[in-house]
């Protein structure tokens, strides 16, 4: 059981990271090719300017603690 969970937590961890480097790439086409980019690119890189906006104060501290919580535990997952 607990080699099931620690295989689910890795496929969990590699696929957060996929993601992320997926968005950041697609942010990158985005900045290097403009409004000429796609629909689907575009749409993307607006949604994240409005997250972006969105956050207030409290959230940018809330999300600045967590990842130093996540960078204090991450030598404990390798």
């Amino acid at each position: 059981m607990l080699n099931f969970l620690e295989n689910a937590k890795r496929y969990l961890r590699e696929f957060v990271e996929i993601g992320f480097l997926a968005l950041l790439a697609i942010i990158l086409i985005h900045l290097i090719l403009g409004p000429s980019s796609g629909g689907f690119v575009t749409s993307v890189a607006d949604n994240v300017a409005k997250f972006v906006t969105a956050i207030t104060a409290p959230g940018l501290i809330g999300i600045a603690i967590i990842v130093t919580i996540v960078y204090l535990i991450a030598p404990r997952w390798r």
